[in-house]
């Protein structure tokens, strides 16, 4: 297959992270303390790396998910009941058994074009261990396990290697002897010998993975490398799931909303940079979730909301972030284009109503009729004088 753009292999191993070394990792500084691109720099990555990385692609959602994609490319057969069509090509290697795989996607009935799951509306991947995958998703990791990373294609997969004969009757809700479409992004993979997944992993092992994958993303946004960094940091987020953040509490959640938020954070500065504006605010309202006065959440989703055009939201964000940090000069700059557009506007709107309507019509003097006047004058004079003998007469 033909190779354009950059994929990514990220191969690392697993290796226990003692608590004080914790602490270490999560008081580094991080690239989400910068606000602004001229005063922008990524944190240092003051520790050894066990992460190998080449060029990746990523690989966003499409527009609209609420049927299957459209897929004129040649059906590659995988399996008896496993074909793929690419949408777009992958670069690198393909994973092999065992490899821990992160990946979007969607997934529909064949027969009624009902879609029943959506990892992206979710806004949290899928972790896959190949060989260890869950039996109505035989026929998924079939077909990851002939993708490369960034890779985005369509796999139908026949019922038997789906959710079977009885299909599902609660969640997802798949029909009986459902064959399924999949729309899936392969984001990366780890090579794993042990084939060791977040679950068996312990706090300090999922935190510390998810650091250091920060920690590259951060390295990739020095270089101006932004989808590819957006990839490592969707893939540390992928550690920090919902599942694991529902069972901490106290030092332990502080320290994994330490690392998951400024990746939260720096997914936005790079939306924001790609013009991926709507993305970037959902970016910052998922960290605004946990830390409702956080001002670079509020600072960032402000600037996205006011390149929308959404000036009345951008500055109660700006103004709420300016309570927190009242000398900050970029929030003082953002308040003041704010002000000037709207006077800009106002402006605009006023010589735009002006040409419309026209200037006010002054009111016309009244030519004097002097008939009438007359004919008024002589009805009074006879009144008058009909009253007057009517009262002698009385």
């Amino acid at each position: 297959m033909t190779e354009h753009g950059s994929s990514l292999l990220v191969v690392f191993s697993f290796t226990t992270v003692e608590l004080p070394e914790l602490k270490q990792l999560v008081n580094r500084q991080t690239m989400e303390e910068v606000e602004e691109q001229q005063k922008s720099q990524a944190p240092e990555n003051d520790g050894e790396s066990e992460i190998v990385a080449e060029n990746s692609a990523f690989v966003h959602p499409p527009q609209d998910g609420s049927a299957p994609p459209k897929v004129d490319s040649e059906v590659e057969v995988l399996h008896e009941k496993v074909t793929k069509q690419i949408i777009k090509e992958g670069h690198g290697q393909k994973p092999s058994k065992y490899s821990t795989c992160f990946l979007h996607y969607r997934a529909w009935a064949e027969s009624t074009q009902h879609k029943f799951e959506d990892t992206w509306h979710e806004q949290q991947p899928l972790e896959m261990v190949l060989g260890k995958e869950k039996k109505e998703m035989t026929g998924l990791a079939v077909g990851v396990s002939s993708m490369k990373a960034g890779e985005h294609a369509l796999l139908h997969v026949g019922w038997e290697l789906g959710y079977g004969k009885e299909g599902s009757f609660s969640f997802p809700n798949v029909p009986p002897m459902a064959d399924v479409l999949y729309e899936v992004v392969l984001i990366g993979f780890d090579e794993t010998k042990e084939g060791k997944a977040r679950s068996d992993m312990t706090v300090e092992e999922r935190i510390g993975a998810a650091d250091r994958r920060k920690m590259d993303g951060n390295a990739l946004f020095k270089e101006e490398k932004l989808e590819e960094a957006m990839q490592q940091y969707e893939m540390a987020i992928a550690y920090m799931g919902d599942d694991f953040m529902f069972q901490l509490f106290g030092k332990y959640r502080d320290m994994a909303l330490a690392v998951k938020n400024p990746c939260h954070l720096n997914m936005a500065a790079c939306l924001i940079k790609l013009k991926r504006y709507e993305e970037a605010i959902a970016q910052c309202t998922i960290v605004l979730a946990e830390d409702e006065n956080n001002v670079k959440a509020l600072f960032r989703r402000g600037k996205a909301r006011a390149e929308l055009g959404q000036t009345d939201a951008a500055r109660q964000d700006f103004e709420k972030a300016r309570k927190f940090a009242p000398e900050d000069k970029a929030i003082a700059r953002e308040l003041r284009l704010l002000a000037e557009h709207d006077k800009a506007l106002y402006i605009k709107q006023k010589e735009i109503y002006k040409g419309i309507f026209g200037p006010r019509p002054e009111p016309k003097p009244k030519k004097t009729n002097w008939l009438i006047i007359f004919w008024q004058w002589l009805v009074s004079l006879f009144h008058s004088l009909f009253k007057r003998e009517r009262v002698k007469a009385d």
